[in-house]
């Protein structure tokens, strides 16, 4: 069975206070990037962006916003 990438940054977001604007402004990146990430329309994803959220949310691990999941 293969796998794909979960990504969990709007729970992430929610828990530390976040909406799309406020992480753009924070991050410096654009809101349509931020919206992108959260619905899983990027093919790839940018290191300096995860770089860049994981910095301003607090992120401790990479699972809190990305993770791997069976595919269904």
């Amino acid at each position: 069975m293969s796998k794909r990438v979960k990504v969990m940054l709007r729970d992430k977001m929610v828990l530390e206070g976040f909406d799309q604007k406020r992480l753009a402004i924070a991050t410096g990146l654009t809101e349509r990037t931020i919206s992108e990430l959260i619905n899983g329309k990027m093919k790839r994803y940018p290191k300096e962006a995860i770089e860049k959220i994981a910095n301003v949310l607090g992120v401790k691990d990479i699972n809190e916003i990305l993770t791997l999941v069976e595919e269904e």
